[in-house]
């Protein structure tokens, strides 16, 4: 997929929309990351941040909270014709839900080089364990995913 695709735009179109949820989420004292669902319309039928803090709950991230939410609004636990956004790349327990959720395509911002499960660290798609080929595009609006979770850690720092 190339710049010029008119799918690479409607992919960036929704990151963008998760760019802005993550920045609402790190303006909430959680790390900046959140997750946009998108069904086979072109419909977002659930959007999610990182609630950890706020909820006091490990496994509350965009991700499992997002997956959570289309599985409600589709009453139905396979996702296999929705798109997952997220500006980051999902760690082990969200890879894990993911491919579980039997998503149609996950579409992440940026690689995370300490807790990666999709392809820096691990490969949980691709792995003996999961049970469904998950197609991966990563690196969408990859720069102003990276930069804003890097600003915000930096300001944690100086606090």
């Amino acid at each position: 997929m190339t710049v010029n695709d008119p799918g690479y735009l409607i992919h960036q179109q929704w990151m963008s929309r998760a760019l802005e949820l993550a920045r609402l989420a790190g303006e909430a004292g959680e790390v900046p990351v959140a997750a946009v669902i998108v069904d086979a319309n072109g419909n977002a039928i659930a959007c999610a941040e990182n609630r950890k803090e706020r909820d006091n709950d490990p496994t509350a991230h965009a991700e499992i909270l997002a997956i959570r939410a289309a599985g409600k609004a589709l009453k139905n636990w396979h996702l296999g014709q929705c798109t997952l956004y997220v500006t980051l790349e999902p760690c082990p327990m969200c890879a894990g839900a993911i491919v579980l959720a039997r998503l149609k395509l996950l579409v992440y911002g940026a690689d995370d080089p300490k807790t990666g499960a999709i392809r820096t660290v691990a490969n949980i798609p691709d792995s003996a364990c999961s049970n469904h080929r998950l197609p991966v595009l990563g690196g969408i609006l990859e720069s102003a995913c990276r930069q804003q979770l890097q600003s915000w850690f930096a300001y944690r720092r100086q606090k």
